[in-house]
């Protein structure tokens, strides 16, 4: 894949790097259908117990490449301009929703500026470690665009409706730790400690019962736009396969053993 580098660990964790560091890992198509890909991958090897989601060199990901754009109209037939609507049925939105249905948690190791569609990618995943010296951009509003790939739906429910519509109305860059205070991010560190964070986190969701995590994220996902009497109900039936799996009875067993529980994802 040369726009994504894919590396599993002997841990079951893998990471997936956008690999386009000489424009900030700005988005061109090939990048959006390999990211897509590499996540098929992911949900089908059972090796793979957590993601770690990150960019090379300074960036995380500034979003789409407007070059790349632009050339692609150039070469499209009588030079029609290229349908948003389209690309983000076949680009962006697929990895938005496989990164939500994933039974798999997606840390993001936010190493640098996330950018419109960039910024909601890091907000699509179930837990942001940040580098001090990152920051997050609803830069839609800058060329006359709205937010995109799921922005919307993501960040009122993070910050509510007053600061959402703030930030996507004046594109304002937010902070690492300003993020921190907003709840858009679960820890901030200094840069020479970012690997560390990310990976002790992702070892420790990797060595979890995968498929209660599973559940979880499918819970939360649900709760969203459910009544209190849609989730009682849907609680029951999660906690019915959670109560069938082999690491709920590997946790009751080393309960009863006094042992640490060996889980396998099962």
């Amino acid at each position: 894949m040369p726009t994504l580098l894919y590396d599993v660990r002997p841990d079951g964790v893998v990471t997936i790097t956008l690999n386009r560091p000489d424009v900030f890992n700005a988005f061109d198509d090939a990048q959006s259908y390999e990211l897509q890909d590499a996540l098929k991958q992911v949900a089908r090897d059972a090796s793979v117990r957590a993601v770690v989601l990150t960019g090379a060199g300074r960036a995380f990901c500034s979003g789409q490449d407007l070059k790349a754009s632009r050339e692609a109209e150039a070469e499209a037939a009588e030079g029609q301009p290229r349908s948003f609507y389209d690309s983000l049925h076949k680009r962006y939105n697929p990895i938005i929703r496989a990164m939500r249905a994933l039974p798999k948690p997606i840390i993001c190791r936010l190493n640098g500026v996330a950018a419109g569609a960039g910024c909601s990618l890091a907000l699509a995943c179930d837990a942001i470690v940040a580098s001090s010296e990152a920051s997050l951009i609803e830069v839609f509003i800058n060329i006359g665009l709205v937010p995109d790939s799921g922005s919307s739906w993501f960040l009122p429910r993070l910050v509510g409706t007053l600061k959402a519509f703030e930030l996507c109305t004046l594109g304002s860059k937010v902070t690492a730790e300003e993020a921190l205070r907003l709840g858009l991010v679960n820890q901030v560190v200094a840069p020479g400690q970012l690997d560390e964070a990310t990976y002790a986190l992702a070892a420790r969701y990797a060595a979890a019962p995968t498929k209660s995590i599973g559940l979880i994220k499918q819970m939360l996902n649900k709760a969203a736009t459910a009544t209190l009497d849609e989730m009682l109900d849907y609680e029951a039936h999660c906690q019915q396969i959670a109560g069938e799996s082999g690491d709920y009875r590997e946790g009751v067993q080393a309960f009863l053993e006094k042992r640490k529980p060996d889980f396998k994802g099962e």
